[in-house]
């Protein structure tokens, strides 16, 4: 797919292990831009299907009818629950530089040299997922929560939308997970 003909699609690709809610993260950021009146995509690419190994997700974005049905390649975003899998090959494959990566890390940007290429937001969603009780203290579930940091470093779907989209599609616990996205909004390091 050309760059002509990309026009007006943004691509998302979500990187993280089994159980953490990857794929949900994807739908539920595909309903956030669907309640701005944008087209919307969102799909898993699974590998070994069990808890803890790695999945990958993602979200496609258009202001038309998108014709795409493919893996993305080329993502403008990348979205990584699990900072472990920063350790492993091709979590970047595709990404540009000066694209951004929204990471879930107590660690700040600038610990991650490896990747200074991208620019590179982190939120501890660990942490902030914890405190509203989402999941368990040792395996907490964090795919909402860092949603919350997507429309800080993005800019391009409404906090409001998100959190909507949040409540609507959580199994459990929607105003939880809703709060915690909120507070990674307000806790994201750029």
């Amino acid at each position: 797919m050309t760059g002509t003909d990309r026009k007006g699609m943004f691509e998302i690709r979500f990187h993280g292990r089994g159980g953490q809610g990857v794929v949900l993260a994807s739908i539920v950021l595909a309903s956030a831009f669907f309640k701005e009146g944008k087209f919307v995509q969102a799909f898993p690419s699974f590998g070994a299907e069990r808890r803890g190994a790695p999945v990958i997700a993602y979200t496609r974005i258009s202001d038309r009818e998108i014709i795409a049905r493919f893996s993305i390649y080329h993502p403008d975003c990348v979205i990584i629950l699990d900072p472990s899998l920063t350790k492993q090959g091709g979590i970047t494959s595709g990404l540009e530089g000066g694209h951004w990566i929204i990471m879930n890390s107590d660690k700040n940007p600038d610990d991650y040299p490896s990747l200074s290429t991208y620019h590179v937001a982190t939120v501890d969603a660990n942490s902030i997922a914890r405190r509203y009780g989402l999941g368990s203290s040792s395996m907490p579930i964090i795919n909402t929560t860092i949603l919350g940091a997507f429309p800080k470093v993005i800019e391009k779907v409404t906090l409001d939308s998100v959190l909507d989209a949040i409540r609507e599609n959580s199994p459990s616990k929607p105003e939880e997970n809703a709060r915690a996205a909120l507070d990674a909004y307000g806790l994201v390091t750029l």
